[in-house]
């Protein structure tokens, strides 16, 4: 993989995130608590895991890697009881509609966003989904009809799409979805309070990890990166651009230059306006309770 194709996979990472963030973020998306969802992480495993069909716990915590199965099991499968997944996309589509025409109101789009869009429809769900299951189900679901939409679905796919490869990069590792915090925060993003609480782990749980982690000399003692570790945390990221590579080669330049200017100049105004958080994770999401009397 060369050093540019590798740039161009990072970038898009980059650029993607804010535009699908506004999914998670916008305050339109609070009113699915309004249709029976018992708090914000109700609905969020609800609509993110909406475009896999009825799926259960087990396959929402295998997919989505990250969090503790128990916190999945609050929310999954009760969360099909409110709306069924095909409901859950169509109330989350008319919900992103407003917060886009809201968010974007004050914003001059430097190009025309349909034939970008039109650009892009065939390209991404054209990509290989194999080994993707989470961007392979987004990639089915059909395609939004308005272009502020159309786009925030490309950005959907795009980031599903390295999501998923970052995942496989942290399996084939033998990094458990667990661990895979503790080097987030030997990175220096987040806190194990922080985390545990938006991740649904204990504290016990993260301690046991952390003596797997320094057993296989990949942190310290003081849970920092060893210089073996911060060597495999590259390998892991750059696993992970090579999971993504063929972006490169299923675009066309234009389509891919133009791409990238859109979003990144969408990703520095929704960070700049505070539309989305700038860092990962966001304060807010630790204020949020995920306990069992919450949902």
């Amino acid at each position: 993989m060369s050093t540019s194709e590798e740039a161009v996979v990072r970038r898009f990472a980059r650029a993607a995130e804010p535009l699908h963030s506004c999914s998670y973020y916008a305050e339109e998306i609070t009113q699915f608590t309004e249709l029976g969802y018992k708090g914000w992480w109700h609905a969020y495993f609800a609509y993110r895991s909406a475009p896999l069909g009825r799926a259960s716990s087990a396959e929402v915590t295998d997919v989505f890697y990250n969090f503790a199965p128990r916190m999945v099991e609050r929310a999954v499968p009760s969360c099909w009881e409110i709306l069924d997944p095909q409901q859950t996309r169509t109330k989350q589509l008319e919900l992103l509609e407003i917060a886009l025409r809201r968010i974007f109101s004050g914003y001059t789009f430097d190009a025309a966003l349909d034939i970008l869009v039109d650009a892009l429809r065939p390209t991404l769900t054209a990509l290989d989904s194999e080994g993707k299951p989470l961007f392979g189900a987004w990639a089915a679901q059909p395609w939004p009809h308005t272009p502020l939409l159309g786009l925030w679905h490309a950005s959907t796919l795009l980031r599903e799409y390295r999501f998923d490869a970052h995942n496989q990069a942290l399996r084939d590792a033998g990094i458990s979805g667990l661990g895979c915090h503790l080097l987030m925060v030997a990175d220096g993003r987040g806190t194990p309070e922080v985390i545990q609480k938006i991740r649904g782990w204990t504290k016990n749980e993260w301690a046991k990890e952390a003596e797997l982690l320094y057993e296989r000399e990949w942190l310290d003692s003081s849970l920092a990166y060893t210089d073996f570790g911060r060597a495999q945390r590259k390998l892991i990221e750059g696993n992970t651009d090579r999971g993504c590579l063929e972006l490169c080669s299923v675009m066309d330049d234009t389509t891919l230059t133009d791409t990238l200017s859109t979003l990144e100049a969408i990703a520095q105004y929704l960070i700049e306006s505070e539309a989305v958080p700038g860092r990962w994770p966001p304060a807010h999401l630790g204020k949020l309770d995920p306990s069992q009397t919450q949902y």
